[in-house]
């Protein structure tokens, strides 16, 4: 009984490996008796009039036939053709005609039979087993591939995986979504919260975005990426800001004075973008272009007022786009299909950056009122006994951290020497789960806003602390 209960927990915990967040690999494949040593592989591009052969490494590496090896089948599939972005596992099959991502899928499908699919995501709280999210994103990409994919939003997203801001959770996401083939177009962790997204599915080769509609949609894997590659950066980007894919209010080149004028007015627009189309940007006109061209020109056209303007991709660094606002004022922003989608002015970049800067405000508050509480009350000695008994790393109240304040608290005899009338675990309750937020933010696991419920707990125990910390 004990040694099957031991095999059915490692089986289990074997399959939540699988599925919870970690991008599977050919040693896996290898593992499971999917593939063999010596195995022999084929890339082939029929429009190319190509076929590239390869073998499978004791160790789970592909060997192309000069002799290079690559963990990642993008990488090999990219070494063996010389140019491009193809995803791998669509690429190389084995000699029975299934490609490598039926195999992966295969391997799968298997974990999420032998995971318990009533087992919660602990670590999150999200209602989705990984067997359920599993079972989610393999219809993800039956969708996909049929060209209708799933859209939704990027909070409902990364609701799957229980979480309501991005940062540390962006690598599982990425994960799982790479296991099944996956990515969302455009990034998700390049835009709003609110933002629409679509799963579709990685580009088997280099090829530009295509509608939504129609025929199956594929993105190109991103250049210089693969499966394995490690993380990619969670800064703030263009696309984060509200107004950049919040669409835009244009002219066309031939509209009139009085249009442009008008719009500006209805709207307190500032400047207004000339487009040709929805990818083709002629410039802007602003109060400054109209006035300086009808001063040399009273009878000026509005082609003569349209002066250059800047745009930039969503998925752009907003830090190295600074000095660009700084001297322009505003940036158009082009969307993943290279439409013009919205426009970002410094003052959007400013709340940003403020609503950042007020979060750090708002947890330095706590931290200081929370040391004075602490240092107020109780001498020294008495809390590196329960934080630090080795008296190595806190030598004074200042060395504490909120994790220190919590055990110091949540300690009964030292809490009823504070002689608040308060209830020691609802607010040692409210402390841990700050404690958790001010580590996102003070170790930059997100670049995505607090959410108005979390910066609330943050105000309320602040003012708590005023009340009673005096």
């Amino acid at each position: 009984m004990t040694d099957s209960h031991a095999g059915s927990a490692e089986t289990q915990s074997r399959a939540r490996y699988l599925l919870d967040g970690r991008r599977v690999t050919l040693t896996d494949l290898l593992g499971a008796g999917l593939l063999s040593e010596g195995e022999h592989l084929s890339f082939v591009r029929p429009r190319m009039g190509e076929k590239h052969e390869a073998t499978v490494t004791s160790r789970g590496w592909i060997r192309l036939a000069d002799g290079e090896e690559f963990r990642s089948p993008s990488k090999a599939a990219l070494a063996a053709v010389g140019y491009g972005a193809f995803d791998g596992w669509s690429a190389w099959q084995v000699d029975d005609g299934r490609f490598l991502t039926q195999l992966r899928q295969e391997l799968l499908d298997r974990a999420a039979e032998e995971a318990d699919p009533s087992e919660p995501d602990e670590q999150r709280q999200t209602s989705l087993s990984p067997s359920e999210r599993h079972t989610r994103l393999k219809k993800a990409r039956e969708s996909a591939e049929a060209g209708s994919p799933f859209t939704l939003s990027v909070q409902e997203l990364l609701g799957w995986w229980g979480a309501t801001g991005r940062g540390l959770v962006n690598e599982q996401i990425e994960a799982d979504l790479a296991n099944h083939s996956l990515v969302t177009s455009p990034e998700f962790d390049k835009v709003p919260l609110t933002a629409t997204v679509h799963l579709v599915k990685a580009a088997e080769e280099d090829t530009e975005d295509v509608a939504l509609t129609g025929s199956p949609v594929t993105v190109p894997v991103p250049a210089g990426q693969s499966e394995e590659e490690e993380s990619r950066e969670t800064g703030l980007t263009v696309g984060t800001l509200p107004s950049a894919l919040g669409g835009v209010i244009s002219v066309k080149p031939t509209a009139t004075f009085e249009e442009v004028i008008t719009l500006m007015v209805l709207h307190d627009f500032s400047q207004l973008p000339v487009l040709a189309g929805p990818h083709n940007l002629r410039g802007t006109v602003s109060w400054k272009s109209i006035a300086r061209a009808r001063h040399a020109d009273p009878g000026a056209h509005l082609s003569q007022a349209v002066v250059d303007a800047r745009d930039v991709r969503y998925d752009h660094d907003l830090i190295d786009v600074l000095p660009t606002l700084a001297e322009h004022d505003f940036v158009l922003v082009r969307d993943q299909r290279n439409a013009i989608a919205g426009i970002v002015t410094a003052a959007d970049v400013a709340q940003a950056y403020g609503d950042l800067a007020g979060h750090f405000l708002l947890i330095g508050e706590m931290d200081r009122r929370l040391r004075k509480v602490i240092a107020g009350a109780f001498a020294l000695p008495e809390v590196t006994k329960l934080c630090d008994p080795k008296s190595e790393r806190i030598t004074s109240f200042g060395d504490m951290t909120v994790g220190d304040y919590k055990r110091v608290l949540e300690n009964s005899e030292l809490w009823e020497k504070l002689g608040w009338p308060l209830d020691r675990k609802v607010f040692i309750d409210r402390l841990d789960e700050i404690r958790r937020i001010r580590n996102n933010v003070m170790h930059f696991n997100s670049s995505d806003p607090l959410p108005k419920a979390d910066v609330d707990k943050i105000r309320n125990l602040n003012k708590l602390l005023r009340e009673y910390g005096e």
